[in-house]
C-alpha cells in the first residue's frame, strides 16, 4: 500500500531505520519511536480521506503500512461519536499518536481467577500526544472516543502485523479471555475479506 504524502513516507523511512538498528529492544524502540510518531501527528494534513472514514456502528482500523517482514505495522483508528473497544490486549508493543479529536484509554489488570478485572488508571489523549502499550509494562485496555458528537482519529504503530496477530478480549466481571484476530477495515485492499473490525475466534 502506498500513501503518497511525503510526510508519511518520511515517517516510514525513519521508523524502518529504527527497527533496523534497535531490533526488538523495547527500551530503545519505544522512546525513539514516540519521537518519530510525534513528528507525524504534529500536523493533520497528510491522511487521505479514505483512511479517515467512520462507520456508523464499528470503529475502523485501516492498514496504512505493513513492513514486508511483519516487524511493524501502521494503522489509522477512526472512531465515530461515542464508539469504543471491548477490553483487549495486544501481545506486541504499540505506540498511539492522537491525530484528531481525542481518546479515553482505561487500563486494566487481571485479578484472581474468576474475579473482576482491576482498573489500573486512565489517560486522555489529545492531538499530538503519543502513548505506548507493551506486554512488559501493560497492554490491556479499553479505548473510547472522547467525544459523543465528533469523529476522532489516532495513528498506531505496532510491533507486528497487528491485523493478523491473535489477541484476546476480556470479560470485565470474570477476566475470562476470548481470542480474536482484528483484521483491517480496508481488507479488500490488503488481504482477505472481513465483515467487521473484530472477529472473536
Amino acid at each position: 500500500m502506498n500513501i503518497l504524502s511525503g510526510r508519511f513516507q518520511k515517517f516510514i523511512r525513519n521508523f524502518t531505520q529504527l527497527i533496523d538498528t534497535a531490533g526488538g529492544d523495547e527500551s530503545l524502540l519505544i522512546p525513539r519511536g514516540k519521537v518519530i510518531l510525534s513528528q507525524l501527528v504534529a500536523a493533520d494534513d497528510w491522511l487521505p480521506d479514505r483512511y479517515a472514514q467512520p462507520h456508523p456502528q464499528y470503529y475502523q482500523q485501516y492498514l496504512l503500512h505493513a513492513d514486508p517482514s511483519d516487524r511493524f505495522s501502521v494503522v489509522s483508528f477512526v472512531w465515530g461519536p461515542g464508539q469504543k473497544t471491548p477490553i483487549h490486549n495486544h501481545t506486541v508493543w504499540g505506540l498511539i499518536g492522537m491525530l484528531r479529536g481525542g481518546e479515553h484509554a482505561e487500563n486494566f489488570c487481571l485479578g484472581a481467577e474468576g474475579r473482576p478485572m482491576q482498573a489500573c488508571g486512565a489517560q486522555q489523549l489529545r492531538p499530538g500526544v503519543v502513548e505506548s502499550v507493551s506486554p512488559i509494562t501493560g497492554d490491556i485496555h479499553r479505548v473510547s472516543n472522547l467525544f459523543e458528537d465528533r469523529v476522532s482519529i489516532s495513528i498506531h504503530v505496532y510491533g507486528g502485523n497487528i491485523g493478523r496477530v491473535c489477541r484476546d478480549v476480556f470479560d470485565p466481571q470474570s477476566g475470562t479471555r476470548k481470542p480474536f484476530v482484528s483484521g483491517y477495515s480496508n481488507e479488500g485492499e490488503v488481504c482477505t475479506t472481513s465483515a467487521a473490525p473484530l472477529r472473536v475466534l
